[in-house]
């Protein structure tokens, strides 16, 4: 009981040391970060700040590749304080508990982090400290996205995947009419095209290769019809989802420029990992092909 108390009132470094399982994760930390802020669901906390105090852990998967001391291999220390900050110019709260759940979100947006502690503490309000403490994770936590200004969107695409035979059937058309017909933004995927393509033996220069591959295809289903709009950056997709677009997704980019992307050469496994960074509504599949399993969004056959 002793340990238990003692346990209860540590830093949350030791919390998530006592709550690891057999094979535990990487953390990084954050202590005794004090800011000030408008919180408060009484009537003399409205107009003033107090300060609040931030103790955050994140556990984080390990990465893929070497670090080679590249600072845009982490999950630096900035996003973490950026998502304190974020979340406190949003809007103002009553509740610490909503202030360290929306904290906790907005961290586990980042594709490294596993699971976070967060412990938010009011330090004005008495002799003592005052404060509240979450633990979420990813497994957990409902689907977000983040836009590339750094803000939380609450749109929720519609993303479908079309193989080849459905990419020149005579009704691609009505197909795409009934997915804009759903009032969401539609983000449309495809696989390898049905032609010869070089094959080089090394996985590094082959994936490239089949990405280059499958966007030749992204192009071939745009000729189709006049909405399809080829876009390659995680900024036109934001620009796209915001005004209700349907575009086609090249995935190069966005597929090589992510810390912790998808290490998967198969087509709807990328196009699976796109709808999941961009918390889609659902993945329609339109064709015969095999979805991988333990997906986070919904997966429909259109």
């Amino acid at each position: 009981m002793i340990s238990d108390i003692r346990l209860a009132f540590a830093h949350p470094e030791e919390r998530a040391a006592a709550s690891a399982g057999a094979d535990p994760r990487d953390r990084i930390s954050l202590r005794d970060h004090i800011v000030e802020a408008d919180i408060g669901a009484f009537q003399q906390e409205r107009g003033r700040t107090q300060r609040l105090r931030f103790n955050v852990v994140v556990e984080v998967r390990p990465h893929p590749a070497p670090l080679e001391d590249d600072v845009d291999r982490i999950l630096s220390y900035d996003r973490i304080t950026e998502a304190i900050a974020a979340e406190l110019a949003e809007e103002r709260l009553n509740l610490l508990e909503t202030l360290a759940e929306k904290v906790a979100e907005r961290i586990l947006v980042e594709p490294q982090a596993m699971r976070v502690f967060v412990r938010v503490e009011k330090l004005d309000r008495g002799p003592g400290a005052l404060g509240v403490e979450v633990v979420r994770s990813r497994a957990e936590a409902p689907l977000r996205a983040v836009d590339s200004e750094g803000a939380m969107t609450s749109l929720h695409p519609l993303v479908a995947y079309f193989d080849n035979a459905s990419i020149v059937a005579p009704d691609l058309p009505a197909r795409l009419d009934a997915l804009q017909a759903q009032g969401l933004p539609v983000i449309l995927t495809v696989g390898l095209p049905d032609l010869p393509r070089p094959e080089t033996g090394h996985n590094a220069t082959q994936r490239r290769i089949d990405l280059l591959a499958i966007e030749q295809n992204a192009w071939t289903l745009a000729a189709r019809d006049p909405r399809c709009v080829v876009v390659a950056t995680r900024t036109e997709i934001d620009w796209a989802m915001k005004h209700g677009k349907m575009i086609v997704w090249a995935p190069s980019k966005l597929v090589l420029d992510a810390v912790d992307g998808p290490q998967s050469r198969v087509p709807v496994a990328l196009a699976l990992w796109l709808a999941e960074l961009t918390a889609a509504e659902r993945f329609v599949v339109h064709g015969d092909v095999t979805v991988p399993a333990g997906s986070r969004v919904r997966v429909e056959r259109g």
